[in-house]
């Protein structure tokens, strides 16, 4: 059984954020100087590969750098990256910082709304795309005044597009990094909207720092020897971007990256072919591979050492499964974009209890609380909140610096020195917080307050459900009622027994209050680019459907 370390090691906890600091120089410069340190391995769904040095990428980078400053982009200019995992991505993060600049890091899924919306509040002065992007970018480039330049990589063609590989190949291979300061602003990461419109949070340098502690615990004391790095996330949010790219880098280690689809087989023969021995994976994304090899180590070679998952509750059955299946004890991890991997478990260090988000990760002041900024007592939900002051009384690195024009969005994020998460949680007596739902994903069935994340991961236990996601739907004689959207698992087919056979499951595990009253049989369900069940959508589509 795992000794019980948290309290030293979260007592022993001390910030040391240098008052210089540029994410350029710590995840790609200071690595440069041996030629043969690799960075990055990459393939395509097409078959392609190759791997690539830190003194490659950075010679890239500085050859990108040069031609960003002759097209006018300058200090605190905003570069807009609308590209998937891939070495140009890589290099224009490197480009942007070092030149005291700022990224907008956009997922190539992205289409021309979704675009337009955010360069345009960005500003983003210049954008560098693919093929794919390109696409989306093309029919709003008119409406985008402030956008002077697009830049065409992995040969993306088109009216407009400077060409990538031209361009950057005649560049000089030499740059002066600019100065930065660790409160500088570095990126501005946009949310994924599951609350109203999409805000951009500002991001400084600092908050990679900040990121650390997190990401060193959530993998049982990362580097080790032979550690090798693969996400599926996208590298356009903070998920694939602060808990897999950067950090990986900063240690000087490399990581694999995957410009693809995600497909249970193509996950694990990534990860026999290059034996990565670190992920971090989306809970559905376990729930597809659990569902489709529920004995992997049979068919493939895995040697997982460390696992992290995010964006929604594991639950029982799927971190179960990873210690039976994979050989690894899932460590969950909960954060967000403003500030990012607060809250985990570490279970090489301290117990990991099933279900729970764990503890917060040291260095962080975390608690649950009520409207008005008051602690709430164990066993009582509230909203997770994040002091600015950290444990050892300096500034917590890994907050935001605002909310990029809007001041207002800003203010509210805030109780006092307490910065809201809009996620509900309780906390036990031993510290552990406990995920129930986005602050709106909570309802109330004949006065019963329910998350949903405990039904789903209920449902998910029945051998016929891929996935689910659980949200009120209105009664004229309760007020709401639950309702489950169920994902079937692959030979299963939707049938009123099967229906019947799903409630009484639920049943022999749960309060009856939170048996599904209704449950709809879906082919997949609505998922933001980040991970997320967006249970706003399901939510509005059966008041939709009750109104009429």
């Amino acid at each position: 059984m795992t000794a019980d370390r948290y309290a030293e090691i979260h007592a022993g906890w001390r910030w040391d954020v240098p008052a210089d600091f540029n994410i350029a120089h710590a995840c790609c410069g200071r690595w440069a100087a041996d030629r043969a340190r690799f960075a990055l391995y990459w393939e395509d769904e097409s078959g392609a590969a190759s791997a690539h040095t830190f003194w490659d990428l950075q010679r890239e980078a500085n050859r990108l750098s040069n031609v960003l400053a002759s097209l006018g982009v300058r200090r605190g200019d905003r570069v807009a990256l609308i590209l998937p995992q891939r070495r140009e991505t890589v290099v224009a993060h490197v480009a942007v910082y070092q030149m005291g600049a700022v990224t907008v890091p956009l997922s190539f899924l992205f289409g021309p709304d979704a675009l337009e919306y955010r360069l345009a509040d960005s500003e983003a002065r210049v954008a560098l795309v693919d093929p794919q992007s390109a696409g989306n970018l093309a029919p709003i480039r008119d409406r985008l005044p402030q956008l002077a330049h697009a830049i065409g990589a992995a040969g993306a063609r088109g009216d407009g597009l400077l060409d990538y590989d031209a361009i950057v190949g005649a560049a000089s291979p030499h740059f002066a990094p600019a100065a930065t300061r660790a409160d500088d602003p570095a990126l501005v990461i946009y949310t994924s909207g599951t609350t109203g419109p999409p805000k951009g949070a500002l991001m400084p340098h600092r908050c990679l720092v900040g990121n650390l502690s997190g990401f060193v615990h959530s993998h049982d004391g990362y580097p080790r020897e032979g550690d090798l790095f693969w996400s599926p996330a996208d590298w356009a949010w903070t998920g694939g971007l602060m808990d897999a790219l950067l950090p990986t880098l900063y240690f000087g280690q490399p990581i694999v990256g995957y410009r693809g689809r995600f497909e249970p087989e193509r996950a694990f023969r990534l990860i026999e072919k290059y034996q990565v021995r670190n992920t971090f994976l989306f809970p559905t994304a376990l729930k597809l591979m659990m569902k489709a090899f529920p004995r992997p180590r049979e068919r493939f070679d895995v040697n997982l050492r460390s696992i992290m998952s995010a964006g929604e509750a594991v639950g029982t059955t799927v971190f179960a499964w990873t210690q039976e299946a994979l050989g690894a004890t899932v460590n969950e991890m909960f954060g967000q974009t403003e500030m990012n991997y607060i809250v985990g478990n570490s279970h090489a260090l301290w117990p990991a209890k099933p279900g729970s988000m764990g503890r917060p990760y040291p260095g962080h002041r975390v608690a649950v609380i009520d409207d008005a900024g008051n602690e709430m007592p164990a066993g009582e939900p509230g909203d997770v909140a994040v002091h600015r002051v950290a444990p050892d009384g300096t500034p917590d690195p890994v907050f935001f610096l605002e909310y990029f024009k809007n001041p207002d969005g800003t203010r509210k994020k805030y109780t006092g020195d307490w910065c809201r998460t809009g996620d509900v949680a309780t906390r036990d007596a031993d510290g552990y917080l406990w995920y129930q739902g986005r602050a709106d994903d909570v309802f109330k069935v004949a006065g019963y307050r329910i998350g949903p994340s405990e039904i789903e991961n209920c449902l998910v236990k029945h051998p016929a459900v891929a996935n689910a996601a659980v949200v009120p739907s209105p009664d004229e004689t309760r007020g709401s009622v639950v309702k489950a959207f169920i994902v079937l698992a692959p030979g299963h087919a939707p049938a009123p027994a099967l229906e019947d056979d799903i409630r009484q499951h639920v049943r022999r595990f749960l309060a009856p209050y939170e048996i599904p009253k209704e449950i709809e049989f879906i082919d997949a369900l609505p998922m933001t680019t980040t991970g997320k069940v967006q249970r706003k959508v399901l939510r509005e589509r059966e008041a939709a459907r009750k109104a009429r």
